[in-house]
């Protein structure tokens, strides 16, 4: 069986706590992520994002939350394609390792690798602007790829 997991790993050189609230706050997501979040992320919450660049919007469902540790969600329902995604972050001397898997792929799909490679460009792009945010203050590089 092929394991259709995307797993994607960044250092950042920011305590666990700012990278956190980073991910989980509307004001703080629009900078690196998304344009917008419509609420603050919590445990049991249907979250709509959007990029009002690309014209687009989706749903989260957070299923588990712990505090500066883990988030855990699902998205992709409005594509019938959902998979579930955990991000864990874990601190040392004030940097953190922060490891996104994306998990559910459905590994009989024919198009099964370009949408790994898709995600997983995704997940490295999204850790990047998250990283050049919270380290440098840049908040102009999301948005940026182009397909």
């Amino acid at each position: 069986m092929i394991n259709t997991d995307v797993t994607t790993k960044l250092k950042i050189n920011q305590p666990a706590h700012k990278v956190f609230e980073a991910i989980i706050s509307p004001t703080e997501i629009g900078h690196y992520w998304f344009s917008s979040s419509s609420e603050r992320w919590g445990e049991g919450k249907r979250i709509t994002l959007k990029y009002e660049e690309y014209g687009a919007e989706g749903v989260i469902t957070v299923l588990e939350m712990e505090m500066d540790k883990k988030i855990v969600f699902v998205w992709g329902e409005e594509h019938g394609e959902v998979t579930m995604v955990t991000i864990t972050l874990e601190e040392s001397q004030s940097e953190t390792i922060i490891t996104v898997v994306e998990s559910g792929l459905n590994a009989h799909d024919p198009e099964i690798v370009a949408k790994m490679m898709g995600q997983k460009e995704g997940w490295v792009y999204t850790l990047t602007c998250l990283k050049g945010y919270l380290e440098n203050g840049a908040s102009n590089l999301r948005a940026s790829l182009i397909h």
